[in-house]
């Protein structure tokens, strides 16, 4: 039989014989070119015409025999007969045609925007990584190393490491007043992983969930893969508004809200709102899942209350990240639940994730039991106030006491509304040439809602630069700067 094909040029460079050999033979008999029963010279024979030694081809029989690819017996080498059409399989994808992700991933990517290379000024979600507590992070992580035993090496606990879920318990009741013990906290990895498991834990395929609209692409990614039912509610001056229509027409089973910081307008849920949020989700039969997003960062005044503990009774799931008060690639964040669920909830995340990072877990334990958890916060809150200002007194310098901004009551973003004469998509991509990160308000809506706005960054954006980034953002929208609304 003539094998001289099998190392045929073009050779890829750094590829050893054998393995070269053994790929070779593999994709001829996958593919049908060498079919079932077909007889392989012996390895001296094989090894003497293609001019190798011996052991390569030895190699390469061993490890395909060893696949079910080849029959070695007394009678010598045959290519198996396989208990599928393998040419149909893997020889001719022509038949299946490409394959593709599922329609929902299909839709979800392709309403998320292109992640940008580096962090630009106005970058959103990128927060001051040079203001980390590095020394006593560091020390905290020494600390539990020295500490690690089998159960840090290991997957989680139901709901993470005890230590950490007892030190976010007493962070919560002191800072946000919620009434919360530690077997209430189930530890996730990232807000992301926590809209997850609501989606797949609290709600079953087919079942609505409200967003708000503009809002959260991500969390609308999380909830359209778990099979939901995603509807758009709009959001006015006080938050999430739902009508009666929504109520009655698109009755939901989940309800993901925004309240803090209303993700991306910035706006804040107020408290009558709030009650009337909890009370109509209880009629509905419906769960609320509350991003608590940015209420670490919040200017003049303790932050308004969170909706769960507003009522003992309120279905409310709570979630928090260190993301943005830490740095995102922790992962690690946390969902707080209902004590008559909690429980049930920890033991399903475990099975569904098998969550790891205990080392991390109790060194982050350490670090909020010590203190250097509040006292970061209480130094970046400061800080991102500092920096608010100073963008708040460039634009209105820039485009004039005219200026509409809204979202400056907490985190780490503002939005500069525009008129209608200046499309934001427009001014964005003009931004973006101009070294910008900023992002448009109507990326983050859904018809048939319309918004037109800004949305800048500026937790990576130093007081000394704002300046020079305002003059260039006035470049992207110059022509239009005279018609902005009125603030």
């Amino acid at each position: 039989m003539e094998l001289d094909w099998l190392l045929a040029p073009p050779l890829p460079d750094a590829v050893p014989r054998q393995r070269l050999l053994y790929r070779r033979l593999r994709e001829a008999i996958l593919s049908g070119r060498l079919p079932p029963g077909t007889r392989l010279p012996a390895s001296r024979s094989l090894a003497a015409s293609l001019g190798i030694a011996r052991n390569t081809v030895l190699f390469a029989y061993e490890q395909l025999a060893a696949e079910g690819c080849l029959d070695a017996g007394r009678q010598g080498t045959c290519v198996a007969r396989l208990p599928v059409r393998t040419a149909v399989l893997f020889g001719d994808a022509a038949a299946f045609g490409p394959r593709q992700l599922s329609a929902r991933a299909a839709d979800m990517l392709g309403s998320l925007p292109a992640r940008e290379a580096e962090a630009l000024p106005f970058s959103l979600g990128v927060h001051d990584y040079g203001a980390f507590p590095f020394r006593a992070w560091r020390a905290c992580l020494e600390r539990a190393w020295r500490e690690v035993n089998w159960r840090q090496l290991g997957y989680a606990r139901d709901g993470g490491d005890p230590a950490l879920r007892e030190a976010l318990a007493g962070h919560l009741t002191s800072v946000r007043g919620l009434p919360v013990d530690a077997g209430q906290v189930v530890v996730t990895s990232g807000a992301q992983a926590a809209l997850d498991l609501c989606a797949r834990l609290l709600a079953d395929q087919g079942e609505t969930v409200w967003v708000e609209n503009p809002g959260y692409i991500a969390a609308r990614a999380a909830f359209g893969l778990a099979g939901l039912r995603v509807y758009d509610v709009a959001v006015d001056a006080e938050g999430l508004a739902p009508t009666e229509r929504d109520w009655h027409e698109h009755r939901p089973r989940l309800v993901m809200a925004t309240p803090s910081h209303q993700y991306p307008t910035g706006r804040v849920m107020s408290l009558a709102r709030r009650l009337d949020l909890i009370a109509r989700a209880q009629q509905a039969g419906a769960w609320i899942v509350e991003d608590d997003y940015d209420s670490e960062f919040r200017r003049g005044g303790p932050a308004p209350p969170a909706l769960f503990g507003l009522r003992p009774d309120a279905p409310v799931v709570y979630l928090g990240t260190f993301s943005k008060t830490l740095y995102p690639g922790l992962r690690l964040g946390y969902a707080v639940l209902p004590r008559h669920v909690a429980a049930d909830f920890a033991r399903a995340a475990a099975m569904a994730t098998r969550a790891g990072q205990g080392v991390e877990q109790r060194a982050l334990a350490d670090f909020i039991l010590r203190g250097h958890y509040a006292a970061h916060l209480r130094r970046m809150r400061a800080r991102y106030a500092t920096r608010q200002e100073a963008l708040r007194t460039a634009l209105v310098a820039a485009f004039g006491e005219r200026v509409e901004l809204s979202g400056g009551e907490a985190g780490l973003h503002l939005v500069l509304w525009l008129p209608d004469a200046v499309p934001d998509v427009e001014a964005a991509r003009r931004a973006a040439a101009l070294g910008l990160g900023v992002r448009a308000l109507s990326g983050f809506a859904r018809p048939p809602l319309a918004c037109n706005g800004l949305v800048l960054g500026y937790g990576n954006l130093e007081e000394s630069t704002v300046a020079e980034a305002v003059g260039r953002l006035v470049a992207a929208v110059d022509g239009w700067r005279t018609g902005l609304a009125v603030g």
